[in-house]
C-alpha cells in the first residue's frame, strides 16, 4: 500500500483561523459561546465544539444566555445580521473567511452604484445565503449557462462574482457566456486561489492512483466538488468523514492510494483515517505518518514583522498575489506593495507555482491576511545594487515609468531613479513621453542615502558607447569598406549617415545617377543605407560616402541594351538649336541633330519637334565611354533633295504638314 497525500489537504487559511478563533475563545472567555451555524461543514469539528461548551445556533433569537460571545462562521452573513447584533448589545467575533469579506465589499459597493449583482453557485449554501444580504437580497444566483440565459438581462449593468469553492471549469462556462452577450458587465474572480489548487491538485492524484479517497464533510461545497473531480479520474473514488464509512470489505494490499480532503477538514481527522488503514493491513505505520507529518510540518512555522520568507504562489487575481507561506495563513501581496510599474499587472511578474521571496509587513492585518511586500524586499536589495553601481560606476538597467517636470523616473531593480531632461538623450529630445515604457541604460550620477534618492544619466551611457564604437570604428576604417548605416540627418547638399558611433556624409550628387534637387528624393531620416567609405581624413576625421550602385549606373545598363544601328523609342527632353536631346532611358541621353529631324531643311527642332514628344529614332553614332549617342529620325524618312530656296509661304505650309506627320 502506498499513499500520495496531497499537499492542500486540510483547512485552508480562512478556515483555520475561524477554528482557531473559536478554541481560543473557549480557553479565555467564561461566557456562553455560540457560533451562527455550524463554524465549519465538519461534524467531527462541530461536535467537538459542542462538548467543550459551544453550540452552533440558526439565529441571534436562540440566544439564551444574557452573557455571551457569537462567532460568525467562515461562510460570512448578511449585513441586516450584523446590524441585528448590534442592535441587541450582543457581543461578536467576525471569523468570516476574508476571500468571503472581499466579496460582500464588492457586492456592497457595486448594488449601490447601480449594478445587478449575479452570484454563481449554490443559493441554499450559507455563503451564498450571506453574499446575497449584502445587495437587499436581489441578486441573481446561477450554477449554469442555462440559468443565466433564462434569468439574465443582459441590458442591465452587470456585477458577476463567484462561490469562493465553485467549480471553475463551470465558472468558465458561465464567464464565457455573460462576456460575449452582456456589453456592461463586471467579472470578478472570487474563487479562492486555495480552491483552484485544492482541486488541480485532487485531479493530478485521481489520474494516477487505484483507489482515490476525499476525507470530509458530506455538506461542505469544497469537499463534495473533490469528489466529483477525483470521480472524473478514478472509478474507485470515496467520500468520506471518518475511516468507519470506508467499505470494510475493501482490498488495500498493494494498492497506490490517493488522499485528499475538504478546506472544513481538521489534520487529526486525515492521519486518523490513514493510521486506520494502515492498521488494518498490519503495516509499519512510520512511512504513512511522515509523509503525512511533512505535508502538515510547515503549518508550525512562526512568522514575524519584518522577516524576509519564501512562498509559492498559489493564486493571481487582477490586484492581488496569494501566497502559501506554510503558515497557517495564506499571505497576500496587493498590487500596490507588487511593483511600482504601472504599466504591468500581478499576472506579467509572477505565475501560479512561482516560488517568491517577500518582506512580512504584517502577520495579520485584522482581517485573518498576513500582508506582504514584494515591492519593499526588491527595495532593500535594490537599494545594495544602487550603492554597488553607484560606487563602481557601473551601468544599470531600467525601464521608464513616468514623465516628471524636467525629467523622467525609471524603475531599477524596484528603486525610483531620477533622470533629468538634460541626461535622457545625447541630443535635446522635446517630448519626453516617446521614452515611456522603454527600456533604458543608465549610469547613476548622485545618491543621497539619507533620503533614498538617486539620479541617473542615459546620456553618460550613450556617449560613452559612442567613443568605444567610434575608436573602433577609426581603428578599423579603410577607403572602400562597406557599411550598413541609418540616416541621422539630411541637409541641401547631402545626407550624414551614423557608422556606428561615427557620422559620414553621401554628398547630393552620389545619391543618384540622375540628377536629383533634393537628398530627400531618395533618402528619409531613419533610413538604412548601404555605403561604402569613398575618401577619408583621419586627422580630420572627415569621411566621404559613396552610395550609387555602379551596376545601377544607366550608361552601363544603355551599353548592354544598344547598339549601332538599333532603331529605338526616345522622349524629346530638351530642345537647342542644333538639335533636339532625346531620353532613351532615364540618366541617358542622345541628340538627334537639326540636320537629323527631317528630310528636309528645317529652321529650328521646334518647328518640327515638341518637349514630351515621343518619336522614334535610329542610332547613328555611340561613344559610351564619353557618354555620347547619336540619333537620326531623317534615316527612317528617306532621303531626298533640299531646294536651296524656297517661297516662304510654301516652306510654312510644306513644314506644318511635316511636322503634323510625326
Amino acid at each position: 500500500m502506498e499513499f500520495i497525500i496531497a499537499e492542500t489537504a486540510g483547512f485552508c487559511f480562512g478556515v483555520s483561523r475561524a477554528i482557531d478563533t473559536v478554541y481560543d475563545n473557549v480557553k479565555e472567555c467564561k461566557t456562553k459561546i455560540y457560533t451562527l451555524g455550524p463554524i465549519i461543514h465538519n461534524k467531527q469539528v462541530v461536535d467537538d465544539l459542542h462538548s467543550k461548551g459551544v453550540d452552533a445556533i440558526d439565529s441571534i433569537k436562540d440566544i439564551k444566555d444574557e452573557k455571551s460571545k457569537v462567532v460568525v462562521r467562515t461562510h460570512g452573513i448578511a449585513k441586516e445580521v450584523y446590524n441585528e447584533l448590534e442592535i441587541n448589545n450582543i457581543e461578536y467575533i467576525d471569523a468570516t473567511c476574508p476571500y468571503v469579506r472581499k466579496i460582500h465589499k464588492i457586492v456592497e459597493k457595486h448594488y449601490n452604484d447601480g449594478y445587478r449583482i449575479i452570484i454563481v453557485g449554490n443559493r441554499e449554501h450559507p455563503e451564498v445565503i450571506g453574499i446575497n444580504g449584502w445587495c437587499n437580497n436581489s441578486a441573481i444566483i446561477v450554477d449554469n449557462v442555462e440559468d443565466v440565459k433564462e434569468k439574465l438581462k443582459c441590458t442591465d449593468k452587470t456585477c458577476v462574482v463567484a462561490q469562493t469553492t465553485i467549480n471553475r471549469e463551470k465558472w468558465d462556462d458561465i464567464t464565457r457566456y455573460i462576456k460575449s452577450h452582456c456589453q456592461e458587465a463586471l467579472i470578478f474572480d472570487t474563487i479562492c486561489s486555495a480552491t483552484n489548487l485544492r482541486q488541480s491538485e485532487a485531479e493530478k492524484i485521481a489520474k494516477q492512483v487505484d483507489i482515490m479517497l476525499v476525507i470530509g464533510g458530506k455538506h461542505s461545497s469544497n469537499t463534495q466538488k473533490l469528489a466529483e473531480i477525483c470521480s472524473r479520474y478514478c472509478k474507485d473514488t470515496y467520500h468520506i468523514e471518518t475511516f468507519e464509512e470506508l467499505p470494510q470489505n475493501l482490498n488495500l494490499s498493494d494498492k497506490k492510494i490517493g488522499i485528499t480532503a475538504g478546506a472544513s477538514t481538521p489534520a487529526w481527522i486525515i492521519k486518523e483515517v490513514i493510521n486506520k488503514m494502515t492498521e488494518k493491513e498490519n503495516l509499519k505505520t512510520n512511512d504513512a505518518e511522515m509523509s503525512f507529518a511533512e505535508a502538515f510540518e510547515q503549518s508550525l512555522i512562526t512568522l514575524n514583522t519584518g522577516d524576509i520568507v519564501k512562498g509559492t504562489v498559489i493564486g493571481v487575481s487582477n490586484n492581488e498575489v496569494y501566497v502559501d507561506l506554510g503558515f497557517k495563513s495564506d499571505g497576500i501581496i496587493h498590487i500596490s506593495e507588487l511593483t511600482d510599474d504601472p504599466s504591468v499587472s500581478p499576472e506579467d511578474i509572477v505565475k501560479v507555482g512561482d516560488e517568491i521571496e517577500v518582506f512580512v509587513v504584517r502577520v495579520d492585518d485584522g482581517e485573518g491576511n498576513v500582508l506582504l511586500s514584494k515591492k519593499k524586499l526588491d527595495s532593500i536589495k535594490g537599494w545594495e545594487m544602487i550603492e554597488s553601481s553607484f560606487n563602481n560606476k557601473a551601468t544599470v538597467k531600467g525601464k521608464v515609468i513616468e514623465v516628471v517636470n524636467g525629467g523622467i523616473i525609471a524603475l531599477v531593480n524596484g528603486i525610483r531613479v531620477f533622470v533629468p531632461a538634460s541626461q535622457v538623450s545625447d541630443r535635446y529630445v522635446s517630448d519626453l513621453n516617446g521614452f515611456l515604457k522603454q527600456n533604458v541604460s543608465l549610469r547613476i550620477i548622485d545618491l543621497n542615502k539619507k533620503k533614498k534618492r538617486a539620479v541617473g544619466s542615459v546620456r553618460a551611457v550613450i556617449e560613452e558607447e559612442k567613443e568605444k564604437k567610434a575608436e573602433e570604428f577609426w581603428n578599423n576604417v579603410e577607403v572602400g569598406k562597406r557599411y550598413s548605416g541609418v540616416v541621422k540627418k539630411l541637409t541641401d547638399f547631402g545626407a550624414f549617415v551614423d557608422l556606428g558611433g561615427v557620422d559620414g556624409l553621401i554628398h547630393i550628387s552620389e545619391l543618384s545617377w540622375s540628377k536629383i534637387k533634393h537628398p530627400s528624393e531618395v533618402l528619409k531620416e531613419g533610413d538604412v543605407a548601404e555605403v561604402y567609405i569613398s575618401e577619408l581624413d583621419k586627422e580630420k576625421k572627415r569621411i566621404s560616402l559613396g552610395f550609387k550602385k555602379a551596376e545601377d549606373n544607366p550608361w552601363v545598363i544603355a551599353k548592354s541594351k544598344f547598339n549601332l544601328g538599333d532603331v529605338v523609342k526616345c522622349k524629346v527632353v530638351r530642345l537647342v538649336p542644333f538639335g533636339a536631346f532625346v531620353e532613351l532611358i532615364p540618366g541617358v541621353d542622345g541628340l538627334i541633330h537639326i540636320s537629323q529631324i527631317a528630310n528636309k531643311r528645317i529652321g529650328k527642332p521646334a518647328d518640327v519637334l515638341s518637349i514630351g514628344q515621343e518619336v522614334e529614332a535610329k542610332i547613328i553614332e555611340m561613344d559610351l565611354d564619353n557618354q555620347k549617342i547619336s540619333l537620326s529620325i531623317r534615316e527612317l524618312l528617306g532621303t531626298q533633295d533640299i531646294p536651296a530656296e524656297e517661297n516662304t509661304a510654301d516652306k510654312k505650309e510644306k513644314d506644318e504638314e511635316q511636322r503634323i506627320s510625326f
